[in-house]
């Protein structure tokens, strides 16, 4: 039987936690994907312009990249706080940061106005975004998954994971209506900045929305537990949630990393590089390469929900390692009919893409969540998630415009993806299936006292 912390809430407040945690998570990966777009798109003219047009491009990829080099440190921040004080407050402060980071951008002069100081504040509020993306997914995927019904906890857990192609669709629906609407001239003059400006709006209705859930009540279980054993043991500090973490669940974190290789990587190359690479390579116009990757993420959308559905009937892992195989399977597909030219076969090749990584990303969230004690779990998701994207997601486009500078084929690139999609494989393959794991064991590993808990108090 399910512990009365992880028994099924009114369905009223379920689909409410779950609408705070979509309508922030959508929010940030819009603000997050923007800029990917933007990089893509007029960056390089914007902020590096006496480079080479795809040495340009590639200068905007690595201020791009370096947002993800600030998503461990937010991960850091985020989950130890988070542990220690709760998901929703730090859920509030990652929108705020997030928020403003974005909206800044859309005011930014650039190089025409104020030389190179404007590629270096362009990177600081990268780094800012980054910071507040690495902490905002784990508290976002926990705030359901530790509301929610366990029997249908991948289902649920799921919906915060549509943030990411509802971000992506938002963000590239504006800019592919103002690049119908507006002149290239135009949009390269002051059109590209409403989309940033219009973060400011949305995080407006994000932080009413926020403000308005409780606190997991999972978490208020284990922190209640966590004050009564520091009053029996006379002061006792407990461990932090980081020293915790790397020592009774450093093979957890390792799983995670490997199992976001494959996700990571080819999220970024379908979504952000194919930009560069349709309109560079195939000839396809911007505007039809947009369209391709919003009809593309609308779909991706509709399909995550059903993989999380999915994954609470047969597992997280055989979903998973479904979309890594079939990720890995269809990339030499994917720029074949790329290559082609055609929008039927562009839209195809996107649409295939994104729904073999909706197996990936789907269970991922519930997945993670299950790895982890209550008490470090915050913290352990976020680490394993956000330091995976420094060496996937963060170098994708960065090396996927690289190989193709160099060779001028895409056949170095589809290995590149497969090669992750190996060792994803092999990560997931590794790891114990969870999906029968209770969130309300409560720090099953951290202390000696609650190694001897009766087997039935940790399964649903």
């Amino acid at each position: 039987m399910a512990s009365a912390a992880t028994a099924p809430p009114p369905p009223g407040n379920l689909k409410r936690i779950v609408a705070a945690s979509l309508i922030g998570t959508t929010i940030e990966w819009y603000d997050f994907f923007l800029y990917g777009s933007a990089a893509a798109l007029v960056f390089n003219k914007l902020f590096f312009p006496d480079s080479d047009p795809l040495v340009g491009t590639l200068l905007s990829f690595l201020t791009y990249a370096v947002g993800f080099a600030a998503r461990p440190l937010g991960a850091l921040v985020f989950g130890h706080y988070g542990d220690r004080l709760g998901r929703k407050k730090l859920l509030v402060l990652s929108l705020l940061l997030m928020g403003g980071a974005t909206f800044a951008i859309g005011l930014l002069p650039t190089h025409a106005s104020i030389g190179t100081a404007a590629p270096v504040l362009l990177t600081v509020l990268r780094l800012v975004q980054g910071f507040a993306l690495g902490g905002e997914w784990g508290g976002a995927v926990l705030l359901v998954s530790e509301h929610g019904d366990a029997r249908r906890r991948g289902f649920w857990a799921s919906w915060p994971q549509t943030g990411a192609p509802a971000g992506q669709l938002l963000a590239t629906g504006v800019l592919s209506l103002l690049t119908a609407l507006l002149s290239d001239a135009a949009f390269g003059s002051w059109g590209w900045r409403i989309p940033f400006l219009l973060s400011g709006v949305l995080v407006i209705v994000g932080l009413w929305i926020r403000l308005s859930v409780d606190e997991s009540p999972v978490f208020k279980q284990a922190l209640a537990q966590a004050e009564a054993r520091k009053a029996d043991r006379s002061g006792d500090a407990e461990k932090l949630p980081l020293v915790a973490v790397l020592r009774h669940h450093w093979r957890d974190v390792l799983v995670a990393m490997g199992a976001r290789m494959a996700e990571n990587i080819s999220y970024y190359v379908i979504t952000a590089f194919i930009l560069v690479y349709a309109t560079t390579s195939a000839g396809v116009s911007k505007q039809t390469a947009l369209n391709a990757v919003l009809i593309a993420s609308a779909v991706h959308f509709a399909v995550i929900p059903a993989w999380g559905a999915l994954s609470d009937r047969i597992g997280r892992r055989p979903v998973y390692l479904l979309g890594a195989v079939g990720v890995g399977l269809w990339m030499f597909p994917f720029f074949s009919l790329i290559d082609t030219g055609g929008f039927g076969s562009l839209l195809l090749a996107v649409t295939v893409g994104l729904v073999l990584h909706g197996a990936m990303y789907a269970p991922q969230a519930a997945f993670f969540s299950e790895m982890f004690a209550t008490r470090m779990r915050y913290s352990g998701a976020s680490i394993g998630a956000q330091f995976a994207s420094v060496a996937a997601g963060a170098p994708a486009p960065l090396i996927a415009t690289a190989l193709l500078a160099d060779h001028g084929s895409s056949t170095p690139i589809a290995l590149y993806v497969i090669g992750a999609a190996v060792l994803t494989v092999v990560a997931v393959a590794a790891a114990k299936e969870t999906r029968h794991r209770d969130l309300a064991d409560v720090d099953p590993a951290d202390d000696a006292d609650r190694t001897s808990a009766p087997a039935d108090a940790r399964t649903v």
